[in-house]
């Protein structure tokens, strides 16, 4: 502003000096070089204050854009606190409505939660006057109770009556045994009636010997109350038997094949050990090396061998009966010397999901423990699965299929090799043995593996 005012003053200036020089110039007549000049001097003159104007309107236009700029950054910085603003407001709004509605299904379960307690406080009132009444309705028991407490007393104080009572009771047990003798005895000749009758028809009938190969033993007086005989007949019943323990139930005291069907499973055979008070569905059965156990996936899962002598009765009837209730796997073993030993497990077995997972925790036994405990282990073969820590094919190397969890484990399934002369196994063979997590392996002679329900008794 400044330049400006200068440059107009010098103009108004140059201005006023070229009209006194018109003024003069009536009366006095300067030389006409001198007139020259002093127009040369005021053309210079106005245009060094115009140049000066030129730059000042320069720099005020340029400051003034710089301040227009920042005017437009400050502008938009505002938009954008504006917009921001108004998405937070909108934001707000929306959890308001939220909250709105969370507070009113509070509200709702608030009213509910008063409608329960106050039924609640309705039946606690209820249940509180039937225990009044209930404890009333106990001390009359045991006032009654009481008498009759002291009325059996005064009849025990009879000296004629206690040797009577005494005498009815032997009487009463003798007759109760004579019963049940009786009652097995009539049940016994009823069922081979009715055996008699269905081999007499099935006599009759043709090609019986092609349809089906069934004998029924028959017990005597002695087999009724001693453990019985192992036989090769197979016993059928009209009922769906889920295991041995079903059939020991319904009376039969004989080792031999039944035919079973357990729960959503086909009916299939497998061999009973009625052992005294215990049955037991046998699933592994080694006795002299005549059957090779080094068998493929599909033939451990269908089973091999024959019932009357060595055989694996197969993992999913194995699975078939053991997922039906809580069972107990009993191992018993034999070596080479005769000595017997048994060890009992609870068993908890997979499905095909799980190649036949086992889990399986020491119960009882006069041997140290060989199995894997507190975790789950697959069945592998030589075919089919790659199961132990080290990733080493265990079947292969063992011959045998088995729960493998470590290379060099117990294999109730190996090999069976006899031993030499001196009761030893030779350097680099791997026979049938029981090797404990401490203390010394067993080359065996005999294995049995077999199972029954916890509850064996109660079990339908």
């Amino acid at each position: 502003m400044k330049i400006t005012v200068v440059l107009l003053f010098t103009i108004s200036l140059v201005i006023s000096v070229k009209i006194d020089g018109n003024y003069s110039s009536f009366e006095l007549s300067p030389p006409e070089s001198k007139l020259r000049f002093a127009m040369l001097d005021d053309v210079r003159l106005l245009a060094n204050g115009l140049l000066q104007l030129g730059h000042g309107l320069k720099d005020f236009a340029v400051k003034t854009k710089k301040q227009m700029d920042d005017i437009f950054q400050k502008l938009n910085i505002f938009d954008q606190s504006f917009y921001e603003l108004l998405q937070q407001t909108n934001e707000i709004k929306e959890e308001e409505k939220q909250l709105r509605k969370t507070t009113s299904r509070l509200q709702a379960n608030n009213e509910e939660i008063k409608n329960l307690s106050l039924e609640l406080n309705s039946k606690i009132k209820v249940l509180s006057q039937e225990r009044i009444q209930l404890q009333t309705k106990v001390g009359g028991l045991e006032e009654k109770l009481t008498k009759l407490f002291k009325i059996q007393s005064e009849i025990k104080q009879h000296e004629e009556i206690v040797p009577l009572q005494n005498f009815g009771e032997k009487q009463d047990d003798s007759l109760r045994y004579l019963f049940k003798v009786v009652q097995a005895q009539c049940a016994q000749l009823d069922k081979q009636q009715q055996q008699i009758q269905a081999l007499e028809e099935k006599l009759n009938n043709t090609g019986f010997q092609d349809d089906l190969q069934i004998s029924f033993p028959l017990k005597t007086d002695e087999a009724m109350n001693t453990q019985a005989n192992a036989t090769t007949t197979t016993q059928e019943y009209k009922g769906n038997a889920t295991d041995c323990t079903w059939i020991y139930n319904r009376g039969e005291r004989s080792n031999g094949i039944y035919s079973i069907k357990p729960n959503r499973s086909k009916a299939f055979k497998v061999y009973c050990e009625m052992k005294t008070g215990s049955p037991w569905t046998v699933i592994q059965n080694r006795v002299d090396g005549s059957l090779d156990f080094n068998q493929t996936w599909e033939s451990y899962i269908d089973g091999f061998g024959n019932l009357d002598g060595e055989f694996w009765l197969g993992l999913h009837k194995i699975h078939s009966i053991v997922d039906q209730a809580d069972y107990i796997l009993r191992v018993e073993l034999e070596d080479w010397k005769a000595n017997k030993r048994y060890i009992e497990y609870s068993l908890v077995m997979g499905g095909p999901e799980t190649d036949y997972a086992v889990h399986v925790a020491k119960i009882t036994g006069n041997i140290l423990n060989a199995l894997p405990e507190q975790k789950k282990v697959k069945f592998s073969t030589k075919d089919h699965g790659n199961n132990t820590e080290g990733k080493a094919i265990c079947p292969e190397i063992y011959s045998g299929g088995w729960w493998h969890n470590e290379c060099e484990e117990t294999n109730l399934n190996g090999i069976y090799i006899k031993p030499s002369s001196k009761g030893k196994l030779e350097r680099g063979r791997r026979g049938l043995y029981w090797k404990p997590h401490k203390g010394r392996s067993h080359l065996l002679k005999a294995t049995k593996l077999m199972l029954h329900p916890t509850e064996f008794e109660n079990f339908e």
